[in-house]
């Protein structure tokens, strides 16, 4: 529901309307509280994954940081616990921006060297600790980091952790003058790639979104995908999975 919806039948006086129309009324408001509900109940178990990161931060670590909504919640948890890193390595203009803001100095890979630990977020996670990555549309960055870090660590709440991979379209990140070729070569697939007009990368590159993928085997189809010329970085994060998964639930954090 709209929020210009929701305030019209706010606005209205119930006097004004018919039984029907009232009874209408009050239904379309309770289920704008119930999603209201659980976007927040979301909100806050994407917070709890968070925190739960925090615990294998050490004082003067030199980190790599992701990118999104879950990541968000982590740098701002990480300015305010105490814990006070050496640097950090970030995946995004987005994150660095957010980082420096927070007070944590922002440093190049190249003068970085091996990071100790990354912490980002995913779209889709498996209980191999297969990723679907990219939806932010910082999957290049995000697999340089996560690839020169001793340990990867994902943050995300139960609604991201699936049997099978591919409900999330899988992000690609392509060469713009390749964009045409690659989504024929995707299309031979069995995929349904979708060019994310809106967005040009960190990189000046595109994105193609595919719907329809069946993965059952991540690692497999990662390569078969790393093979297709102007293909610059796949959103599976299969070959190289996460080492540890931190899912928030209702009642308890899972490690896996």
């Amino acid at each position: 529901m709209s929020a210009e919806h929701t305030s019209a039948l706010t606005e209205s006086n119930p006097k004004r309307l018919s039984p029907r129309k009232r009874a209408q009324s009050f239904l379309m408001l309770g289920i704008a509280t119930r999603e209201s509900e659980q976007a927040m109940d979301v909100s806050e178990k994407k917070r709890h994954a968070a925190q739960a990161a925090l615990r294998y931060v050490r004082e003067g670590m030199l980190i790599g940081i992701g990118t999104g909504s879950t990541v968000n919640l982590f740098i701002d948890a990480l300015a305010a616990g105490g814990t006070r890193v050496a640097a950090a390595v970030s995946s995004s203009n987005a994150s660095t921006e957010r980082l420096a803001a927070a007070g944590i100095e922002v440093v190049d890979l190249n003068d970085a060297g091996t990071l100790e630990l990354y912490v980002d977020g995913a779209d889709e996670a498996t209980r191999d600790r297969h990723l679907i990555k990219g939806g932010g549309g910082a999957l290049t960055r995000e697999k340089i980091v996560a690839a020169a870090s001793r340990q990867f660590i994902c943050i995300a709440d139960d609604t991201k952790l699936v049997a099978r991979l591919g409900t999330f379209p899988l992000p690609i990140e392509v060469i713009p003058m390749a964009r045409r070729w690659v989504s024929e070569q995707l299309v031979r697939l069995g995929g349904r790639p979708v060019w994310r007009e809106k967005l040009v990368t960190d990189h000046g590159n595109h994105i193609l979104d595919v719907h329809g993928l069946t993965i059952p085997d991540p690692p497999a189809l990662e390569r078969e995908l790393n093979q297709i010329a102007g293909v610059v970085t796949v959103g599976l994060f299969a070959i190289d999975p996460a080492d540890l998964l931190l899912i928030a639930h209702d009642d308890r954090i899972e490690v896996i």
